[in-house]
């Protein structure tokens, strides 16, 4: 595997879909002053009780954007203080991301598929991974279940996006 793998696989993906997930988010500000109706209709909503709300949807799917391209860069993951509210609130939480996982380079990335990746996901737990598996077991699929999740809590509340909405430009 080459540096350039390891940073093709990670960076570009999440700018790409944190980059049409905030073009989404536009798109639901937009259509609840059409509407009517306030944002914190959509910005609260869920798929199901047990789910997160949107806000939160965003947020974690920042978190994993920013913490994965980080752990494989091997510099400090940023810390955020989860406390956005508003539209405006998470359009500034992905613009921070992705200024952040722009500042990256590939070099950074250097023999991060063999990096061990250590994560505590609760107390006492402990996971180690190496990198690679980390990135394609890990990473990917969270950051696109969150980015999902955002997509369809929208959907399902009357927002006219489709599958070009959510790939964005590639």
């Amino acid at each position: 595997m080459t540096t350039s793998y390891m940073y093709k696989t990670s960076v570009p993906v999440f700018k790409q879909l944190l980059t049409s997930l905030s073009a989404i988010l536009t798109k639901a500000e937009t259509y609840a002053a059409e509407k009517k109706f306030e944002p914190a209709v959509l910005l609260n909503a869920r798929l199901y009780p047990d789910m997160f709300p949107l806000i939160r949807q965003v947020q974690v799917a920042a978190d994993f954007a920013k913490s994965v391209s980080a752990r494989l860069a091997g510099v400090e993951v940023p810390a955020y203080e989860d406390n956005e509210q508003t539209f405006a609130d998470l359009q500034a939480r992905i613009a921070k991301t992705l200024s952040f996982i722009e500042s990256l380079t590939p070099t950074q990335f250097e023999g991060s598929e063999t990096r061990d990746i250590v994560l505590r996901p609760g107390t006492p737990k402990e996971k180690k991974m190496i990198g690679h598996n980390y990135l394609i077991n890990y990473g990917l699929p969270q950051f696109f279940f969150h980015v999902t999740t955002a997509y369809a809590i929208l959907r399902h509340n009357g927002l006219d996006v489709g599958k070009g909405d959510f790939m964005g430009s590639f």
